[in-house]
């Protein structure tokens, strides 16, 4: 079996949190001999232990076997700064204020990048009384498609997911300034800022 908690990243979060190997073996109830043998990459802590290690470190266990702390600096929860995640394996669509480590099927998902928007991906908004009409003109196969449309304004992120061969379009109620997101399951993600007014 491979490293799911790789040594390197034990030595670095103990010695982040001021901690020597013998405080966080006294913590787990193991010897500093075996802290000794994980961050060296001689050994690795069983299973049972990972949840409270992740504990004594002061993470997640996700944040454990991926390696990587997240620290969430959106402390308003300002929805304008929300973070989208796909899962590749079941399309499962996750949406943070701000930046998380996800974990879905049993993989760690990375955060989608705002890509630019290209001829093929031109989103068309129709101001209709009190709502957006949100179309694109793009393929809807079970191998090309839109997969969701999201409305983004400062307090609220609301979704709409799209499925294969049906169309590309969304109502949405007006609610403010914000941003159009929309995610190609080829081309990635793309957005478009609106405004209350046409």
């Amino acid at each position: 079996m491979n490293s799911y908690v790789t040594g390197n990243t034990i030595k670095k979060l103990r010695e982040q949190k001021g901690l020597t190997q013998l405080q966080l073996a006294n913590m787990l109830n193991v010897s500093d001999k075996a802290v000794s043998r994980w961050e060296t990459g001689k050994g690795f802590p069983d299973i049972s232990l990972v949840e409270a290690l992740a504990g004594a470190l002061g993470i997640s266990v996700i944040e454990l076997f991926s390696g990587r702390t997240v620290t969430n600096r959106n402390v308003s929860g300002n929805m304008l700064r929300s973070v989208f995640y796909v899962c590749p394996i079941c399309g499962n669509i996750i949406c943070s204020t701000g930046s998380a480590v996800i974990s879905c099927c049993g993989i760690t998902i990375p955060p989608l990048v705002v890509d630019e928007t290209d001829d093929e991906h031109v989103l068309s908004i129709e101001y209709i009384e009190d709502e957006y009409y949100v179309t694109l003109s793009h393929d809807m196969t079970k191998q090309h498609y839109i997969s969701f449309i999201a409305y983004v304004t400062s307090e609220k992120t609301e979704i709409v997911k799209l499925y294969p061969e049906g169309n590309p379009e969304a109502r949405f109620f007006i609610r403010g300034d914000g941003y159009m997101y929309y995610y190609c399951n080829h081309h990635g993600l793309m957005r478009r800022k609106v405004s209350r007014k046409p």
